[in-house]
């Protein structure tokens, strides 16, 4: 459906409707910044999922301050490895599982897929959990209820409501996660502790303080986030009629690199912002009164505001760990049917009605309901939040090497090599993730 300026209803860039220029200020300036933002706020605020939530959480309550360095210094690694990622979708027009099929033998995008595939499933269970828990917190009854209510709400929302529809509506309820960054206020802090912290890593190779640090970057810097920037990317290509790969229409490329760019860097930025303050409030909390084994999950971190700053922004913080859940499902699942389409090369998009791409909305559904699923056989929501940040750590890093591979492939990107600040970015952000899950695999087999 299109409006009356042409543009495609529901889509993220409204390239034609507000042209933003230095000198315009007030309202008008700031709606056209606004217009600037899609794929990469919603990988940002998708990040801060709530096993991300409880992973730091957990962090900040076992370690205190110790990590804080690690939101830090993982900022500009995410931001690389995402404008990459949004980049490849946006010169080629597809996703990373059809750009594998092109330069590499067929098994290696599906192994791809198939990890990527049983890390989402993994962080679907937990995430769908969570909900459950913190919902029971705030309304009493049955977590289990909850958790299939909101797990087939969601089915039924990614089914029949185009995704960035509802998501206009969704997404401000990220904006609840700052009750952590207001709470930081409200209790006491030695902000030069932190601060120091925060500038001078500290760090530790025993087993527990490397799953953490694992954990940390493999919720910080998720696969199911590369794939669902570079998918968002393609689809915005496919959807618009005015749109074509910048390899077909390279007069384009330059505005929307930089478009890509602003949008990652402010989605990435409220990311860590907002995971920054929970490790911070954490620390400043239970860790520090001793009680640093108390957080074990997404409700543990919403229940701990409500001594510190009142029943209200208990639930405001319980109604982000909800909000962003539903924000974040259709990204995990989206991801892997994107993947497992582009694998098949059926029909995939998130805007076209079911019966256009039945096969597509069947494997998101059923990724949903799977994940669902874990719950009723045997998976601890307490531990699976933190494991599911731990597996995604250990896949992002030889999936990171293969979009490097990728992004400077000839045949892949045409013409569009990658700037130097991304080339030195997107491999150091791989390095790094290679050592600290070598790291922690290794301290981890030496404690069997």
């Amino acid at each position: 459906m299109a409006n009356a300026g042409g543009q495609r209803e529901g889509s993220f860039v409204l390239r034609e409707s507000i042209p933003w220029r230095p000198e315009q200020e007030g309202k008008f300036a700031g709606a056209a910044f606004l217009t600037q933002l899609g794929p990469g706020l919603i990988s940002g605020a998708a990040d801060d999922d709530p096993s991300g939530i409880a992973t730091y959480s957990q962090v900040g309550a076992e370690f205190g301050y110790a990590m804080l360095w690690s939101m830090v210094f993982s900022f500009p690694l995410m931001v690389a490895i995402q404008e990459i990622c949004g980049r490849l979708g946006r010169i080629t027009g597809v996703g990373i599982a059809a750009n594998l099929k092109k330069v590499y033998p067929q098994y290696v995008a599906f192994c791809v897929v198939l990890l990527l595939c049983a890390a989402n499933l993994f962080n679907l269970g937990a995430d769908i959990s969570a909900m459950g828990s913190v919902t029971q917190l705030a309304l009493g009854g049955s977590a289990t209820v909850y958790a299939v209510i909101l797990g087939v709400f969601s089915v039924l929302l990614q089914i029949f409501v185009p995704y960035r529809r509802y998501v206009r509506y969704l997404r401000w309820l990220t904006w609840s996660l700052f009750a952590y960054v207001a709470t930081a206020f409200l209790v006491h802090i030695s902000w030069a502790s932190a601060l120091r912290a925060a500038l001078l890593p500290s760090i530790s190779l025993k087993t527990e303080y490397l799953m953490a640090l694992v954990g940390v970057l493999g919720t910080t810097i998720s696969p199911y986030l590369f794939f669902w920037q570079t998918s968002e990317e393609a689809e915005e290509v496919r959807v618009d009629p005015n749109e074509s790969p910048v390899k077909k229409k390279p007069g384009r490329a330059k505005a929307h690199f930089q478009r890509i760019a602003v949008d990652t860097r402010v989605g990435m930025a409220f990311s860590n912002i907002v995971a920054f303050f929970i490790i911070l409030t954490t620390a400043a909390t239970l860790h520090a009164s001793g009680n640093g084994q108390e957080i074990q999950s997404a409700a543990d971190a919403a229940k701990a505001l409500e001594p510190l700053a009142g029943k209200s922004a208990f639930l405001l913080f319980a109604l982000g760990i909800v909000g962003t859940g539903l924000l974040a499902i259709p990204v995990l699942a989206g991801s892997a049917a994107y993947a497992v389409a582009e694998l098949f090369r059926w029909r995939a998009s998130l805007e076209r009605r079911p019966e256009k791409a039945s096969k597509f909305y069947a494997v998101l559904a059923i990724a949903t309901i799977a994940g669902l699923g874990l719950n009723f056989f045997g998976l601890d929501p307490i531990r699976a939040l933190f494991l599911s940040a731990v597996i995604n750590g250990i896949v992002a890093s030889p999936l990171m090497f293969l979009i490097m591979l990728l992004a400077g492939h000839r045949a892949v990107i045409g013409q569009f090599r990658l700037p130097r600040y991304l080339r030195v970015g997107g491999w150091v952000a791989t390095a790094v993730m290679f050592a600290a899950s070598l790291l922690f695999i290794g301290s981890w087999a030496r404690g069997l």
